[in-house]
């Protein structure tokens, strides 16, 4: 976190993290106000965290969410209201610093300050405020925006999904300008994060600097994205700046919501409560499992779609693997809760499942959904379910709870025209363009398509969004479709995973031939594959628009290229 001053009394910062509160105090900074919504980011601690962190060194909080890009009118008043209340100096922080600094701006235009003043404080703590200077001058319409750039191409999006499709392109084309729409300064391997949680990874092996994965030849807008405007062909990003396209690909994951189960966001990363699909969190996991002598494991599953489906129980399976190397699984209490009625979707991979699950005694409890935690008391509170639809709540203590939060679209797509009535981007489940845009595709996490939700799946779909971003525009010749391939490899102990690969309608899709790894049982080789070959194979290979599983001199899985 830096601190950046826009006067004596007020400053701004990107994301805050507990640990940043002493050094706000040493500033001399009496209040803080967060302006970014809870879940916004994978990495990004909730709102109640800092609170807490804050309150203990006797500083005042308050919570302001304004959505990246929507800075209204109303949310400027409020901001106001809370200057002239607030003990001075105040500090905001949102993702960038972006909303906080608007907001302000915003704020000071009302009050009359020049103009000039406020657009050179905004600049000297490194902040354009030219995309609404209208706004605070008065003079203008609220959202109104202004170009700011062309490209050919811009991508939303640079996680896996988007930043894969980017060097597939360029793979294909250089011909073309490229854009890549992302506020992040970190880039993660989130499928590492299963083994931090089991102390097989370090934590900093699964997170690289976003400006060494850029793509050469593709140029990075550093900033989020707030909404879209197809009809004039228009990312609209924050700052009320817009982007000009004549293709689009919309590749920006998914929502993790923790706020949808009461009281979990106050104790994560304590109380036993854990999760791997936190950055900051997987190491917590490996802490309570490597110390855990006795006691009740909770494990649990939301309901789908969610990203991995495979996650939650292979927290469990390496979780008690541990326990029972240790001699200690027969004093833990292992159960697992799953929102859903099966433990696997495809039928093919349970039996070898159910094995370890029997082999570690752990209890399975279906149709069970969490919808409450109490931290300080080791307690959860289950919805469950039963065949004819009857419900009951379940309340379970704990020593340690894994949890696998609900997710969804994020907010600026389920709210945007390219959403189905569900939240997520609507595309061809094969050619995965647009349903009613026609210069619009989507990839990754974010799409509706009936497919697994993971980083193998992105793989395989940024060439086939390649190839036909590019054929439309008459570059390449060919239309490529997606089979709906995904991989989740089922870590059922260390040394052993169960490697499922699948398609559309649970069909399989084994990338070796059965007598070298058969992956409806456990292997080795399959173990060996994740933790040794995956990880490099993401960084120097998807990441860089290639696969090992290539086709003549180009590392490449697009069928149409291959012929």
């Amino acid at each position: 976190m830096e601190i950046k001053r826009i006067n004596d009394s007020y400053s701004v910062s990107g994301q805050v993290s507990p640990a940043d509160i002493d050094k706000l105090v040493e500033a001399g900074i009496r209040s803080i106000v967060c302006n970014r919504p809870d879940g916004e980011g994978a990495d990004q601690p909730n709102f109640s965290e800092i609170e807490q962190a804050a309150q203990a060194r006797g500083m005042e909080t308050y919570y302001l969410p304004v959505t990246s890009g929507k800075v209204l009118d109303e949310d400027a008043a409020k901001f106001g209201k809370l200057m002239q209340t607030l003990p001075q100096p105040v500090h905001a922080y949102c993702r960038s610093g972006m909303r906080s600094t608007t907001l302000w701006a915003l704020n000071e235009g009302a009050r009359q300050v020049d103009l000039q003043q406020i657009l050179k404080s905004a600049r000297d703590a490194g902040y354009d405020m030219s995309g609404v200077v209208q706004r605070i001058a008065g003079q203008g319409v609220e959202g109104a925006v202004e170009p700011v750039g062309q490209y050919d191409i811009v991508i939303v999006g640079g996680g896996a999904a988007g930043i894969a499709a980017a060097s597939s392109i360029r793979q294909r084309s250089r011909n073309v300008s490229i854009a890549i729409i992302d506020p992040a300064e970190l880039h993660y391997y989130q499928p590492g994060w299963t083994f931090v949680g089991a102390g097989v990874f370090s934590p900093e092996k699964t997170e690289r600097r976003m400006a060494a994965l850029i793509p050469k030849g593709v140029e990075w807008i550093k900033s989020a994205v707030a909404a879209f405007d197809p009809k004039n062909d228009a990312v609209i990003l924050e700052g009320c700046r817009a982007l000009k396209y004549k293709r689009l690909v919309v590749a920006p994951g998914i929502k993790l919501d923790w706020d949808a189960i009461e009281g979990l966001p106050d104790t994560l990363g304590r109380n036993g409560v854990t999760s791997n699909y936190r950055f900051d969190l997987a190491p917590y996991t490996w802490e309570l499992v490597k110390n855990m002598t006795s006691g009740r494991a909770l494990f649990t599953q939301p309901p789908m779609p969610i990203k991995c489906a495979g996650a939650p129980q292979k927290a469990m399976y390496l979780s008690a693997d541990w326990w029972y190397r240790q001699g200690v699984l027969g004093d833990i209490d292992v159960e697992f809760y799953n929102s859903g009625a099966v433990l696997f979707g495809i039928k093919e991979y349970v039996p070898a499942l159910m094995e370890y699950v029997k082999k570690y005694n752990a209890s399975l409890n279906f149709q069970h959904r969490l919808f409450k935690i109490d931290g300080p008391a080791q307690k959860a509170w289950f919805e469950h379910t039963d065949d004819n639809g009857n419900t009951e709540v379940v309340e379970r203590p704990f020593d340690m709870i894994h949890v696998c939060p609900p997710q969804t679209a994020p907010d600026f797509i389920r709210v945007s025209p390219l959403a189905d009535e569900a939240g997520w981007v609507d595309v061809d489940q094969t050619t995965l363009r647009h349903k009613k845009y026609d210069n619009i595709w989507s990839l990754g996490d974010v799409i509706n398509a009936p497919n697994a939700k993971t980083a193998a799946a992105a793989r395989k779909q940024a060439p086939v969004v390649a190839t036909n971003v590019l054929s439309d525009m008459g570059l390449i010749k060919g239309v490529a479709h997606y089979d709906g391939y995904g991989s989740c490899p089922l870590t059922v102990e260390r040394g052993k995973v169960v490697l499922a690969e699948f398609g559309y309608g649970g069909k399989l899709l084994p990338s070796f031939p059965r007598w070298l790894v058969n992956g409806t049982r456990p292997s080795r080789l399959s173990w060996l594959l994740k933790e040794r070959v995956m990880p490099p194979l993401y960084w120097k290979g998807m990441l860089r628009g290639r696969d090992w599983r290539g086709c003549r001199r180009k590392w490449d899985f697009t069928p149409v290229s291959c012929r």
